[in-house]
């Protein structure tokens, strides 16, 4: 729970003509990460034809499902009738003993899926067909309905060989008006006839010589030309009739396109969901192709990561599928290729909710400490002494226990944060900002600032110097002994730390900065400086200037951090504060507004400052902690699995 789960990497040999089936057999352990080996010498890619035969496969059987309704985006739908329904064993305990396809048996389900695609595309392309009609359909009946206002024969209006010259079309209405003035000026006419939000549809008709001259006044005013359709270039008796005529086409040869569509989904429905399952269980092979099985038809190996604890299991699945017709060989990563072994984390339930926040930092490298359990107690913690309120704690808490959707992953983190608020409203003897319903466990913040702030800075103390201590942790994992003992986030850091520290606690007590403090701290900085002049590589002057530039910034960001947890005693005065500012505002009202007020003051409080403060401790956890010692570059563990999640997979073959 405090670091990565240990892994082995693990090169498995077998028949190339076993491949399919081995995959398989990795997926459904699904404790077998792939990643490239630069090691396998061999080239060539003879699983790439499966690979290309499956994915053509895919793409065909999904546009089938999708039209014949059995399927969208990959979940079968609940109320198609041709439905087919799989009895028996789970489809992972199925995988465990079925048999994967072998590319002339994908080749046949491909061809077979080509027949069933070419009698269905007929239908489709006439639903298509039908579709872009319906749309037409639809315009042009929004067309006919502008129309019907003018209450006017469009065929006689829009006549070529007419006196007038007459325009149909559209502009915002906020020009309506003035375009109307101007254009009676040159004597045309505007009346308008619909409307539509902010556009109003209008009717444009003058003498036709006259005509060019308002091209400019209409195209100045943002005019917009309204296309009749030859369909409605008719009387509007006749329109109308075409347009009804029309629609019951169009329904007729829908509904025929339904019927068909039903008849294919109960015709091929069963048979396309075996073959959905057949390419399920081709699909880790396929997927390995991805990148690459390299050399001669012989042997394939797959490489790749497993926890060392899932090991043994993984050897008994291959056993109990290949009997004995493979080779495992297992081994501890090289210490030079740590930065690509992937990282698999093990947390209780109650921890996971955390997760996410960790993550959003980075995911741990392999070996490094792993910062949940810290960040989860770190943060409650901090949330709880900055809103320490027996009242607003409680909302907080059945608000997070509210939380469904989307923001359910949000609910134990808030319940906790919660819970926090409540102790230390507690400790601080706060119900809604009053101070006189219980009896404080220790003192309000307003009692004794003072204390409060010593405390916070005793804190943040303990807490730089934790990050010391994990960022030595994590440099020794990695082999880095110089780095974990002289580097400033490291213990060198930490005797310069709490050398000065120490010191100035005396300097306070008036016993003043002694020499052990001094040696301590000039000894600590020495060693940094010298290490950092060691491993950068420029001239003798650019190493010590570099050298004594990033010393000083390592221990101006140490105390730096150490301040920033004043904000911890800061905001514990602000919620006090605003407490009493909501409780002032209400004082002054009486009846119904004193109510009012108290209530969406202390719903303020808990959302604003609620939220403030959440951000606040994320802030301390990130820049103040991770910052110092967390890498967070980590290699995600993506296991192959059964289920059409992406992976990919390094396959060689000899």
């Amino acid at each position: 729970m405090l670091r990565t789960l240990p892994m082995r990497h693990v090169t498995v040999y077998v028949l190339a003509s076993e491949a399919a089936d081995t995959a398989l057999v990795l997926a459904a352990h699904g404790q077998f990460a792939p990643a490239a080996d630069g090691e396998v010498p061999w080239g060539g890619n003879p699983a790439e034809s499966y690979r290309q035969v499956w994915l053509q496969a895919t793409s065909r059987l999904q546009r089938i499902l999708q039209w014949c309704g059995l399927e969208d985006g990959g979940r079968q739908q609940t109320d198609s009738p041709a439905r087919p329904q799989r009895s028996g064993p789970s489809p992972l305990e199925e995988a465990r003993v079925a048999a994967a396809p072998t590319l002339a048996e994908l080749e046949a389900l491909h061809a077979w899926l080509g027949e069933v695609w070419q009698a269905c595309s007929r239908c489709h392309d006439e639903h298509l067909r039908l579709e872009a009609e319906q749309k037409r359909l639809v315009e042009l009946e929004q067309t006919y309905a502008r129309l019907t206002h003018l209450d006017l024969d469009v065929t006689r209006l829009l006549r070529a060989d007419a006196l007038l010259k007459v325009r149909l079309g559209q502009v915002p209405s906020a020009h309506l008006k003035r375009l109307q003035e101007a254009l009676a000026l040159a004597g045309h006419v505007l009346i308008p006839f619909d409307q539509a939000q902010e556009m109003s549809f209008a009717l444009v008709a003058g003498p036709r010589p006259a005509a060019a001259g308002v091209d400019d006044l209409l195209t100045q005013a943002g005019w917009r030309e309204l296309p009749v359709p030859q369909e409605l270039q008719t009387h509007p008796a006749a329109a109308r009739a075409h347009l009804e005529q029309e629609k019951t086409r169009i329904e007729a040869l829908a509904g025929a396109c339904r019927q068909s569509q039903a008849e294919h989904a109960a015709r091929y429905g069963a048979r396309l969901q075996e073959a959905a399952w057949r390419l399920e269980l081709a699909r880790p092979l396929a997927e390995a192709a991805a990148l690459g099985v390299h050399g001669s038809r012989q042997i394939t190996v797959f490489t790749g990561w497993v926890p060392r604890r899932a090991q043994n299991a993984l050897v008994a699945a291959l056993e109990a599928r290949l009997h004995g017709r493979y080779r495992v060989i297992a081994r501890e990563p090289h210490a030079d290729e740590l930065d690509r072994v992937p990282s698999l984390l093990a947390h209780p339930r109650w921890l996971r909710p955390f997760t996410p926040l960790v993550r959003n930092y980075g995911l741990p490298c392999y070996g490094e400490f792993d910062p949940t359990l810290l960040f989860a107690f770190s943060y409650v913690l901090l949330f709880g002494a900055m809103f320490g309120d027996v009242g607003h704690g409680a909302a907080i808490f059945l608000l997070a226990a509210g939380l469904r959707g989307r923001l359910a992953w949000l609910r134990t983190v808030g319940m906790a944060c919660g819970a926090a608020s409540i102790a230390f409203g507690f400790v601080y003897g706060s119900v809604f900002g009053h101070e006189d319903l219980l009896p404080a466990l220790w003192r309000s913040p307003m009692h004794d600032p003072q204390q409060l702030l010593t405390l916070a800075m005793v804190a943040g103390a303990g807490f730089i110097a934790a990050t010391h201590l994990l960022h030595a942790y994590n440099r020794l994992n990695q082999g880095q002994v110089a780095a974990a003992l002289f580097e400033g986030a490291g213990l060198a850091g930490l005797v310069f730390y709490a050398s000065v520290l120490d010191g100035l606690h005396a300097l306070y007590l008036g016993q003043g900065f002694g020499p052990y403090h001094a040696a301590g701290a000039c000894l600590a900085l020495g060693a940094i400086t010298v290490h950092r002049a060691r491993t950068h590589r420029a001239t003798a002057v650019e190493r010590i200037l570099v050298a004594l530039i990033e010393t000083s910034e390592a221990v101006i960001r140490s105390f730096a951090n150490t301040l920033s947890f004043l904000r911890v005693a800061a905001f514990s005065l602000n919620h006090v504060a605003l407490s009493f500012a909501v409780f002032a505002l209400a004082g002054g009202l009486g009846g119904v507004g004193r109510e009012f007020t108290l209530i969406l003051g202390h719903a303020l409080i808990v959302v604003l400052e609620g939220g403030i403060v959440a951000i606040q401790c994320m802030r301390l956890m990130y820049y103040e902690g991770f910052a110092r010692f967390y890498n967070g570059g980590g290699v995600e563990f993506r296991p192959l699995r059964l289920g059409g999640r992406e992976t990919s997979l390094t396959v060689g073959v000899v």
